[in-house]
């Protein structure tokens, strides 16, 4: 079993070796876990749900555990930084980050648990109906490679603050979930309201059809290829940081990563060189030393991927501006998983790098001459998640004005106004602050608008 001292990797290929992204050290992997192992887990969440020291809990004593829990996270928030750091490759810096973050969520959800409302409405001169919020019971939440434990929170929290057991299905670097299950009980949540399997990879979409035919509600986080949007009227240095940003942050293995910029023409050769050589002094390295902007990708079957589509976009006439090949990096992590922070340019739409999600440190860089010609091209790829412009065009931002695919714009991978287009894609998200009060119950879309004014902050550094 998997735990906190051993954080082992479970796939459906048992008796094999998974090695950190530095692959600094190696572990034995465990093989999926067992479709009675799964019922078993099913059940006891189940009882959870239905014993009194949970289900008969009040909403006020919900948001008391989730509160204890964030004070936990915040206490444990190196250990839990570290093993997300060896799960993924993330910057040390970043994990932390992403660890204070998980105790807002804690203390926000707790907000929710104590102003969720019955509402009492009338039918007719007698008769009132009384319309209760009420918790589905077990909910089962599958989290991704590139980070066990927010996107973990992102389904957890509210799911507990609406009353619901849950089942936590991490990737192949478990240990940080099952510490929090750990953490979950020191503070004071009863046993089997968090429990956590491990298995191996399984398409969303597959799950869905799995789910449909069952009945079940189901919400997936699929994949993004999102566009950042240039004009010649914006500040181009704040486009270059926030552009930096988008693209490169936990090596480009993040789902709304700004892997294509569109810029206006009259200004594409600029910020092309200036963009080129800002991501050219990105320091690739240990993702333990705050020196490092970029750490290694999560493994050697990713870091082959990233290669392959940028081996195939030079090979059909793209251009490296800067990097293209794997990363150099000293010891001790020489043999790491290390590609070079990348941007390519005259690389056609149709390429598989300019379609798909490449999910690793690489973006393509594309002039465009009108905003029409801007939105075409932001809206040409199968995914929708999210969409930044600079300068921002909020005109655009109002309900049936023209805008740029993506459902969401997060501030903090793409600094710039979200803009959405009316299409139907397989493609829900992560929420927005708009969305979270609503994390608990099924809502129809929304979109959530962020702009910033000024410069962005700088998260790397020079």
């Amino acid at each position: 079993m998997a735990n906190r001292d051993n954080p082992l990797a479970c796939t459906d290929e048992p008796h094999r070796e998974w090695q950190f992204p530095d692959r600094t050290r190696s572990v034995p992997r465990l093989s999926a876990v067992s479709h009675g192992v799964c019922v078993a887990a099913g059940e006891a969440a189940r009882t959870a749900f239905l014993a009194p020291s949970w289900g008969a809990l009040p909403a006020h004593a919900r948001a008391d555990l989730l509160h204890r829990l964030g004070d936990v996270l915040v206490a444990h928030t190196e250990e839990l930084a570290l093993l997300e750091t060896r799960a993924n490759g993330k910057p040390l810096t970043a994990t932390r980050g992403e660890v204070g973050a998980l105790a807002r969520w804690n203390r926000y959800f707790a907000a929710v648990a104590e102003t969720m409302e019955d509402v009492s409405r009338p039918l007719s001169g007698t008769a009132r109906a009384l319309i209760t919020l009420e918790p589905l019971g077990v909910v089962a939440a599958l989290t991704p490679f590139n980070g066990a434990l927010s996107p973990g929170s992102w389904k957890l929290d509210p799911a507990l603050a609406a009353g619901n057991t849950v089942i936590l299905k991490p990737p192949r670097a478990p240990a940080s979930s099952v510490r929090l299950a750990e953490l979950a009980l020191e503070a004071g949540f009863p046993p089997g309201v968090i429990g956590v399997v491990i298995g191996g990879a399984v398409e969303g979409r597959r799950l869905g059809a799995r789910a449909a035919e069952r009945m079940k509600q189901y919400v997936c986080e699929a994949g993004g290829k999102s566009a950042h949007i240039v004009f010649a009227d914006g500040d181009l240095d704040a486009a270059i940081v926030a552009a930096r940003q988008g693209a490169f942050s936990a090596a480009g293995q993040t789902c709304v990563a700004g892997s294509r910029i569109l810029v206006l023409s009259e200004v594409y050769e600029e910020l092309l060189r200036r963009y080129g050589e800002a991501v050219g002094r990105l320091r690739v390295g240990d993702p333990r030393d705050p020196r490092t902007h970029v750490g290694p990708v999560a493994s050697a079957a990713a870091l082959e991927r990233i290669e392959g589509y940028v081996d195939d976009a030079l090979a059909k006439g793209a251009r490296a501006v800067t990097g293209g090949k794997r990363a150099t990096v000293a010891a001790p992590a020489e043999a790491g998983f290390w590609y070079e922070p990348t941007v390519l340019a005259d690389a056609t739409p149709d390429l598989a790098v300019c379609r798909e999600e490449v999910f690793g440190p690489v973006v393509t860089v594309h002039p465009f001459d009108t905003e029409d010609e801007a939105v075409a091209l932001a809206n040409s790829v199968e995914y929708g998640l999210a969409a930044g412009f600079r300068p921002p065009r909020c005109g655009a931002c109002a309900p049936g004005g023209a805008t740029a695919g993506g459902g969401r714009g997060l501030g903090e991978h793409l600094p710039a106004a979200a803009l959405e287009r009316a299409v139907r894609r397989l493609q829900t998200v992560r929420p927005g602050p708009g969305e979270r009060r609503r994390g608990r119950r099924r809502v129809p879309p929304t979109k959530s608008v962020i702009t910033e004014h000024g410069t962005p902050a700088e998260p790397f550094g020079d």
